[in-house]
């Protein structure tokens, strides 16, 4: 990874983080020590209640202009630490981000919906379904998804996914004896990862480009979340398939959920996790918003079934 683009998402090990000489030093558990250039340092995400680091440390990240993101307990953002000197672009993507015009926002969303469905056929492919002509719909999408594309599709996505015809999707099934309870946790996950990576990116996880909602703080990672969703329904599909519709939300589910983000998919020759490639698409929308490209990237195993493992 490029200079000054490093993301370090400590998310689970238990590490202490320090400074000697410029050079971060990382103590994982009981592993021993690692160190690392502080100007190759963009964020660091501190969302595993068992790191600690000294202040040193912190004022040394924001020195050379990075950022440091804390989680709650549910590892979505809970507040940010921004440089006030040093290289950092972040106060740049944060104002292009809120001036972005309308038509911009349009054609950002019609990206993302087509994605969402290429992604979709994908997943379908993948556990031996018809893709229902999903693919035929990804041309129909227009700015803004005037023409709600995104709801046709879903009208044939989900009685395939689960070859159950009056299977409907719930937001609100935190218990129950159907899918919805392990889709919504999963999305729970996946939401939190998408959300740390838009920090991560310099952007704000409240400034959607579709989504809005003054009770929201998500907007944006709502938005940015859809594409990657179906990877999460593959999941869920293989869980129902071995345990049935029933299948509960207990310690064998959740981490099969959970491990999604660590999976890997391969884009242009390169073969990296979920997570990494949820922050190369963060990065990817700050650079839109700069005006420095004109499509959102999401890499190309999100559409090809046969990249994933």
């Amino acid at each position: 990874m490029p200079a000054a683009e490093r993301i370090l998402d400590f998310s689970d090990a238990q590490a202490h983080l320090s400074l000697r000489y410029e050079q971060l030093v990382i103590s994982v558990d009981d592993r021993g020590e690692m160190t690392m250039p502080l100007a190759e340092i963009a964020a660091i995400i501190l969302a595993s209640p068992r790191v600690t680091a000294t202040q040193p440390a912190l004022a040394g990240v924001m020195r050379h202009g990075g950022s440091i993101i804390v989680c709650d307990d549910a590892r979505q953002p809970a507040g940010m630490m921004l440089p006030l000197s040093g290289n950092s672009t972040q106060t740049r993507r944060m104002i292009a981000q809120v001036r972005a015009s309308l038509p911009t926002c349009k054609r950002l969303w019609k990206q993302i919906v087509q994605a969402k469905i290429r992604s979709q056929a994908a997943a379908l492919r993948a556990v031996d379904r018809n893709d229902g002509g999903l693919p035929a719909l990804v041309s129909k999408v227009r700015s803004g998804d005037s023409t709600n594309v995104e709801s046709w599709a879903a009208q044939r996505y989900w009685p395939l996914l689960f070859e159950d015809p009056t299977f409907r999707r719930r937001r609100d099934a935190s218990s129950g004896g159907d899918q919805n309870r392990l889709l919504n946790y999963g999305y729970a996950v996946l939401r939190a990862a998408v959300g740390r990576a838009i920090c991560a990116a310099g952007l704000h996880p409240s400034v959607g480009v579709h989504h809005r909602g003054r009770s929201n703080p998500w907007c944006l990672s709502d938005d940015l979340m859809e594409p990657y969703r179906p990877l999460i329904d593959r999941a869920v599909v293989e869980l129902v398939t071995e345990y049935g519709n029933d299948c509960p939300l207990d310690g064998q589910s959740k981490p099969r959920l959970v491990s999604v983000l660590t999976d890997r998919l391969t884009s242009d020759g390169d073969r990296r996790t979920v997570f990494d490639w949820i922050t190369r698409t963060a990065s990817s929308l700050a650079r839109v918003f700069l005006g420095d490209e004109a499509r959102l990237y999401f890499p190309d195993g999100l559409y090809h079934a046969s990249d994933t493992s």
